[in-house]
């Protein structure tokens, strides 16, 4: 079935299609996890029995996602020694240690806590179960920060040497390695966009219920909660978007040119091209809607700055242009109409009729999933940038793999498929279930003490005669 397909182009599907689902869940539990504690934190600070409902119910959906996340990343990190063996004996005593420092802080910081916070609400006081909540949003990030950092220092090494059997080993100081040129601005990008992503899953979730019922008041604290992260976040998430685009033109030019679709060098201003056909076979781009000198002023701030285009880069080193110009673009795309979204709830706002208006409603139900498809067209750029390299400029893909045969990958990646869409189809499912109830009115305030030590149960009273009370 798979007979005379490359089986380094059925390896990259495998891991593209998997990293795909698992990247959905980190993006949503990361912004989840703050989420929750802000709202634990609003419940304590002014008791307000709303806010522990709020926290209730987006606590079992964050426990779903959690789970997922959890179970899509371990089977990724199989695909290393199977599909990618070469990739992972050159790069293991860099990389290996990263994941090894995420498992041993993140991993053991969200394990250790997660149960508190998910089972703890009346085993602990509030405080200590306000601690363990705060505590998993924290290891959210540090899984986020060393994830973050091995990724980028696949884009732009530093820090390294390489030894007699052609490994990348550490050389110096490990801080070079962790913080590479483009990590700082990776990371921040990609925690604002969980951030985003998960605000509009609950302004979403917030939105459908108001089209019910206006006056829900879960569902009106849930929309106005989501609409100011959206209005406030998605501004900076442009200026920090533009930053990480500077960095990369910065690093790695070839992406930055694939991405404007630049295939020729424009030595007195290049224009921004908004659409247009990629054509790979004539190196142009047919039917183009352009707008003069935009894209040197945005790269360079300088409307005459000279860019240089594909034509200055050898073919074998060239990224897909197709891919990354639309994966680009559908990024973007979503970025601007989050940032729309975000005003238009401000002017509702100012209007008093943020909770009125059906239009902004059905915007946010159908913004929903934006976030979701945004972070996936963003790896795609990303990652399909640094093509046709795994460490860039010094490890080629086609160098990386495994020995395989293209039956072997194929028939992996067929399981991978009807497995994930079945498993990871029902937990999708359940979530949405979740979310179409609603916030239910919970139980009233825990105390401040713990019921009991763990453990230990109370024996019934005695006489001093020996019998019961």
């Amino acid at each position: 079935m798979f007979d005379g397909i490359d089986p380094i182009i059925l390896a990259r599907a495998q891991f593209a299609f998997t990293v795909s689902f698992h990247f959905i869940f980190p993006a949503f539990s990361i912004g989840l996890a703050s989420y929750l504690a802000v709202l634990e934190g609003l419940w304590l600070r002014t008791g307000k029995q709303l806010y522990l409902d709020i926290f209730r119910f987006w606590l079992k959906i964050f426990a779903v996602a959690f789970a997922m996340g959890v179970v899509s990343g371990i089977v990724m990190s199989y695909q290393f020694g199977t599909n990618w063996a070469v990739f992972s004996d050159k790069t293991g005593p860099i990389l290996g240690p990263l994941m090894a420092y995420e498992v041993l802080t993140a991993f053991f910081l969200e394990a250790g806590f997660l149960g508190v916070m998910l089972f703890g609400m009346k085993k602990v006081g509030k405080r200590l179960h306000f601690t363990a909540t705060c505590m998993v949003a924290v290891g959210t990030a540090i899984s986020a920060f060393w994830i973050l950092s091995a990724n980028s220092w696949m884009h732009t090494p530093q820090g390294y040497a390489i030894n007699a059997q052609g490994q990348f080993v550490m050389a110096g100081s490990w801080s070079k390695v962790i913080f590479n040129p483009s990590f700082p601005y990776r990371f921040v990008h990609t925690v604002i966009a969980a951030y985003l992503t998960t605000s509009l899953v609950v302004g979403a979730t917030g939105a459908w219920h108001l089209l019910k019922n206006p006056s829900e008041p879960h569902a009106r604290k849930i929309f106005s909660m989501a609409m100011w992260m959206a209005a406030i976040v998605a501004p900076i998430q442009i200026l920090a978007g533009d930053a990480h685009g500077l960095n990369t033109l910065e690093h790695q030019p070839a992406k930055v040119m694939a991405m404007e679709g630049h295939y020729d060098s424009h030595p007195n201003g290049a224009p921004l091209i908004l659409f247009g056909i990629p054509n790979a076979e004539k190196k142009r781009m047919d039917y183009a809607i352009e707008i003069p000198k935009a894209s040197s002023l945005i790269l360079k701030h300088d409307l005459n700055a000279p860019l240089k285009g594909l034509d200055s880069v050898p073919q074998d080193k060239q990224p897909p242009v197709a891919i990354l110009f639309w994966s680009f673009r559908v990024m973007v795309g979503l970025g601007f109409a989050i940032f729309g979204l975000g005003l238009w709830s401000l002017v509702a706002r100012w209007r008093g009729k943020l909770y009125d208006w059906k239009w902004l409603h059905r915007a946010g139900v159908l913004m929903g999933p934006a976030g979701f498809v945004a972070v996936i067209a963003g790896w795609i750029t990303t990652e399909t940038g640094r093509q046709p390299y795994t460490v860039y400029g010094l490890l080629r893909t086609a160098d990386s793999a495994s020995p395989l045969a293209a039956p072997a990958v194929g028939a992996s990646l067929v399981a991978f498929v009807l497995v994930y869409f079945a498993v990871f189809g029902v937990g999708t499912w359940y979530i949405l279930r979740l979310i179409g109830k609603g916030v239910e009115t919970g139980e009233t305030e825990i105390d401040d003490a713990p019921i009991r030590t763990a453990g230990v149960t109370p024996s019934p009273a005695h006489h001093p005669e020996g019998q019961p009370a």
